[in-house]
């Protein structure tokens, strides 16, 4: 009797930890550079002024990211002095324009901040600049840098590009690049 007990509290114990970690989301975005007046006109935003940008990627973000979910900015954050008016769980993969220690950005408002790319889900390597990935290796690329350069697509069957200006400056669902990439394969 003891061990039903047991196995049935078990088994609730999983589904509920199961139900609670389909509902975190994990989002994408690069390149947010905040407050930086020169990308403006160096990658034609739609945009007058860097406030205006800043209010735009700041409502864009809290749209649709909640406190519990989970973002990965891979790189160029900016003016980190506004990280904190982001809503989630923030993790860095610090870019070119991210000169700062980690311990600096860490205390901005970053989970956790790498210095170099990382991986998710045994499948997914997230760096700030793309990486050369081929059709034979096990691995999808996300990646930012690049911002709106016709060099690179938004996406192929190993990449996925979550550069703001291709993403509407909204933080991008893991979901969505699990479905973009994996319908190529």
């Amino acid at each position: 009797m003891i061990i039903k007990c047991f196995i049935a509290l078990f088994c609730i114990f999983f589904v509920k930890m199961k139900v609670i970690e389909e509902l975190l989301m994990k989002y994408f975005i690069a390149d947010l550079h905040f407050s930086d007046q020169r990308i403006i006109d160096y990658e034609k935003r739609p945009f007058d002024d860097a406030g205006a940008m800043n209010e735009t990627v700041i409502r864009n973000w809290n749209e649709v990211v909640t406190e519990s979910d989970e973002v990965y900015v891979a790189g160029d954050v900016g003016d980190e002095s506004l990280i904190s008016q982001l809503k989630g769980i923030k993790f860095l993969i610090k870019g070119n324009h991210d000169t700062k220690s980690n311990e600096a950005y860490r205390r901005c408002g970053f989970k956790e901040v790498y210095d170099y790319p990382i991986i998710i889900e045994g499948f997914w390597i997230v760096s700030h600049e793309p990486l050369y990935v081929s059709e034979n290796m096990p691995y999808a690329n996300i990646f930012g840098h690049v911002h709106n350069s016709p060099i690179y697509k938004d996406y192929s069957s190993h990449h996925y590009c979550v550069s703001v200006e291709r993403i509407r400056y909204t933080p991008v669902a893991f979901d969505t690049i699990k479905s973009a990439v994996l319908d190529i394969i």
